[in-house]
């Protein structure tokens, strides 16, 4: 059986999906990109202000399924442009201080509503 959740401190989706899905001890949380969950819309600033809105934004959603950052196992991040890598990334190192999940990184020709990244995770819960 699988599990939906949603919840209001992140955004809402934006198309037929689900902000993330419980099934078998695990959360699939779907790809965030760095909406302001308050007002919808895309935050001002660099790929270090973006990322942050992403994982904050994944944040509410893991706290909402009752996981944390601390139990994600794998993340993807996706960038429109990998010369932003070093910036994300030190940003990124901040929310995974110790004992940091399995990831990949990858450039994308484009991301919704023009964002410069997005990153999904899997995370333990219960």
């Amino acid at each position: 059986m699988k599990q939906i959740v949603a919840t209001e401190a992140a955004p809402r989706a934006i198309g037929p999906y689900s902000q993330a899905v419980i099934s078998r001890g695990l959360v699939f949380v779907s790809g965030q990109i760095p909406l302001d969950p308050a007002t919808g819309q895309m935050v001002a600033g660099d790929i270090a202000a973006q990322t942050e809105r992403v994982l904050e934004n994944l944040r509410a959603i893991l706290e909402a399924c009752g996981s944390s950052l601390d139990r994600v196992v794998k993340t993807t991040v996706y960038l429109a442009d990998l010369e932003e890598f070093p910036k994300m990334n030190e940003v990124y190192a901040r929310y995974f201080p110790s004992a940091p999940p399995a990831r990949a990184t990858v450039q994308v020709a484009r991301l919704p509503r023009d964002a410069r990244i997005e990153i999904e995770a899997i995370a333990e819960v219960g």
